[in-house]
């Protein structure tokens, strides 16, 4: 009982630090509505995302909020709708590789030796790699569709992870407690899994929630290069792609801002999201 209350102590305090930060308060309801605008998209659009009426390109009214596209399509049902690729590649992405980068970084850093030295090579070979080109070919020969971005945004981001988990287990394993753990003949997965990681657990948390900013905006560059979710599915990135005309960016700028505002407040709220807990932990360990 008084391990757990001491654990419940630690969660009030991180989180009494964490709502102390005004804008990463802010980050956090903002990126809450997108979340619930995400889940319920097809309660708040008023109309089918690729739903094609009589009315091309015309400018917001009441029964087009933010106006139509080229073809007809309700501009505001389409970025209701695009939230939903935003976040599932975003969340995908970060889970892929912060469990891949987890894992490897941990062996790298409790085993050491050969161990680390293989997974540290690989890791530099992956970070060489020219990250937009590499992805750009993968998606390419795969396929431009939902799961395949995800899984290559997955499976490359892992190495910055790794890094950083054999840095925090390598100064965590020093540590008496683990010592005692291996004396007592606990198992290698036990001590790792069980008593070393959940203490390298606020750096993996803060990293990959700036990780999912970076994979909103890299599905958004993808979309917008036409490598990404393809027409006519709905996102933010191939939306901004009718932007390229003079002529759209000029009058008809509801087919545009409304799309690059999203990213915008998606991303600068889960950074501002990311700068609290940073600060709210380290405020923390620093006591």
């Amino acid at each position: 009982m008084e391990e757990l209350g001491k654990e419940e102590s630690y969660l009030r305090l991180v989180t009494r630090r964490f709502f102390k930060h005004k804008l990463a308060v802010a980050g956090l309801i903002v990126f809450t509505l997108i979340i619930l605008m995400d889940i319920f998209a097809q309660v708040i659009a008023p109309h089918h995302p690729n739903a094609v009426s009589d009315t091309f390109e015309a400018a917001p009214s009441a029964d087009h909020l933010l106006g139509t596209d080229q073809v007809g399509r309700d501009v505001f049902s389409r970025l209701v709708y695009a939230s939903r690729v935003s976040i599932t590649v975003g969340l995908g992405a970060v889970a892929i590789y912060v469990a891949i980068g987890t894992v490897l970084g941990a062996l790298a850093g409790y085993f050491g030796k050969w161990v680390d030295n293989i997974i540290m090579r690989v890791t530099d070979v992956f970070m060489s790699f020219p990250y937009l080109m590499v992805i750009l070919v993968l998606v390419s020969v795969i396929g431009p569709n939902l799961f395949n971005i995800t899984l290559v945004l997955g499976i490359l981001g892992w190495p910055q992870v790794a890094r950083l988990v054999r840095g925090s287990v390598l100064s965590i394993k020093e540590m008496d407690y683990v010592k005692a753990g291996v004396a007592l003949g606990y198992s290698t997965p036990k001590i790792i899994f069980q008593h070393i990681l959940p203490n390298a657990f606020a750096p993996i948390l803060v990293n990959a929630t700036f990780g999912v900013a970076s994979a909103i905006i890299m599905e958004a560059s993808l979309s917008f290069l036409g490598m990404g979710v393809r027409p006519p599915a709905a996102s933010w990135g191939n939306m901004l792609t009718q932007a390229q005309s003079l002529t759209v960016l000029s009058s008809q700028p509801w087919l545009w801002i409304p799309p690059g505002l999203m990213i915008l407040l998606s991303v600068l709220s889960i950074n501002f999201i990311g700068d609290g807990l940073r600060d709210a932990l380290e405020s923390n360990q620093s006591r």
